[in-house]
Order: structure tokens, then sequence, then C-alpha cells
């Protein structure tokens, strides 16, 4: 019997076998739609090994992949590094300075600024736009909540983050 006249037969032979329950496995979801909301955030928690994903932010740092980091950081598409920032006010042209010279330069620059969202320093500013980056001033929470997902996305981006409890 040629493959294309068994393949009738076979979903003819699936739809017509009882379904079993047993404890601990649960069914496919039906395959008369593509995803559900729920199978969609099931996905998004499936993000590779090697790729950074914030999971929770505290007063004085973040967990990411797992692994609770103290103080500021700088993210740089996959790569992770303390920050010395510890207020709004140390951030300056020198203290992202590395956004010189890491390639490829990053589209945007997610700029957390703790608690709450403050005025940028025109100077910074300058200097951030000056290295071909946009710039996106928020706070720590939602900075790491839109880097997470600009990230998962493929694009590369950049985060400045300070503790969310640091306010000015």
């Amino acid at each position: 019997m040629a493959v294309s006249q068994r393949l009738p037969h076979l979903i003819r032979a699936l739809k017509s076998a009882p379904t079993r329950h047993v404890a601990g496995n649960h069914l496919l979801p039906s395959l008369r739609r593509a995803f559900s909301l729920y199978d969609q955030i099931d996905l998004i928690d499936k993000v590779p090994d090697d790729q950074l994903r914030f999971q929770q932010y505290t007063d004085t740092g973040f967990k990411v992949n797992g692994v609770d980091y103290e103080g500021s950081l700088l993210c740089v598409g996959n790569l992770l590094m303390s920050w010395t920032p510890k207020k709004f006010s140390e951030i300056t042209p020198d203290s992202l300075s590395i956004f010189s010279t890491v390639r490829p330069i990053a589209e945007i620059l997610i700029l957390g600024c703790g608690r709450n969202i403050e005025p940028v320093d025109p100077e910074v500013r300058r200097f951030i736009l000056s290295t071909g980056m946009k710039l996106e001033v928020l706070d720590s929470r939602n900075a790491a909540s839109t880097y997470n997902i600009l990230n998962e996305e493929g694009r590369i981006v950049a985060a400045a983050l300070l503790p969310y409890g640091v306010s000015s």
C-alpha cells in the first residue's frame, strides 16, 4: 500500500482510538489551533541557555538566568557585567564609555533609572546618540522587561540598569 493510501487510514484509526488518561501525563493541545495564549507564554519561558533573561529584580539587584547579582548591571546582547554607578547622578559618558568600543553597536540602550524615571543629562544623551544607539529611559523594573523582550526578538540591545531601590 502506498504512503498516500496509508495516511487516510492512519488518520481514521487515530481519530477512532479511545483516549487514555494516565496520571501525570497531559494530552497535547488540539491541532485545530496554532497556539493559545498559554502556549505562547510557555514558549517565552523556554529561552536558550546562552541568552540573558532577567527573572527578578530587588531593591539591591537582579536575578539573571538563575543567578542573583547585587548592584548595577550593564548588558550588551548576551554579555553581562557589573557596573559602577550606585545612583542616577553617577551615570556619565565615562560610565557608559564601553559603548563607544563594543561591536556590533546595539540599536538601543535601555537605561534603568531605579524606582523612578529621571531626566537624562544632555551630555549623557549626546554621548549615547554619538555611538549610534537610540536611548530609552525607564524605571529599572520596566527596563529589565523591555530588555528581555527585545533580546528574545533577536535584536541587538543594550541595558544599563540601576537596582530598583535606587531613587533620586
